[in-house]
């Protein structure tokens, strides 16, 4: 994941239209999810071209992971993952923190969850905090420095963008396989 600078924080009526456009991205993925995921059984959901593939189910837990992750840093709360039972609910194999960053073969592999409601329901609970942090962000909290980990260090408003761009990007990924899916069926 690169980071990269953006725009001076947006003020006054920028700052309503910063809001509303990060709140139509995030809803874009919020509203493609659940057709990700409709009328496919637990073995689709979880097929992989190859053994160094990933699977619809574990790019939908993945980009609702990144996306419950990153938004809980640049709101300071504890993550939906956590705090709503899900960790619990999906029982992976993975540190509680995990997120699926730089995962092996062998740690997407072991991704077990078949059931697509479930996975909606997180994404689903992550996009509603997604909107409650993005629709309470300030012009000073998208100009604060998020992660100093980078050089530069990275802003609330670059860690926003980075989160569309990733989670779109797996949306996508998601998208496709759902294509080989389905034509597997034929």
């Amino acid at each position: 994941m690169t980071e990269t600078p953006a725009a001076a924080a947006p003020v006054g009526d920028d700052l309503s239209l910063s809001h509303a456009l990060l709140i139509d991205a995030f809803g874009r993925v919020a509203e493609g999810v659940p057709a990700l995921l409709d009328g496919l059984g637990g073995e689709e959901i979880l097929w992989r071209p190859d053994e160094d593939s990933n699977s619809i189910g574990w790019l939908v837990w993945h980009l609702a992971r990144v996306q419950d992750d990153h938004l809980a840093g640049v709101a300071g709360r504890e993550q939906i993952w956590t705090t709503a039972g899900f960790a619990k609910r999906f029982d992976l194999p993975y540190a509680a923190r995990s997120i699926g960053y730089g995962q092996s073969s062998q740690e997407v592999a072991a991704f077990s969850v078949a059931d697509g409601s479930l996975l909606a329901a997180y994404h689903a609970a992550v996009h509603a905090e997604t909107v409650e942090i993005v629709q309470g962000l300030t012009a000073a909290d998208f100009a604060r420095i998020v992660d100093r980990r980078w050089d530069p260090p990275v802003t609330a408003a670059v860690r926003l963008v980075s989160v569309v761009n990733d989670i779109t990007q797996h949306a996508g990924q998601a998208a496709y396989l759902r294509g080989l899916v389905e034509r597997r069926r034929a």
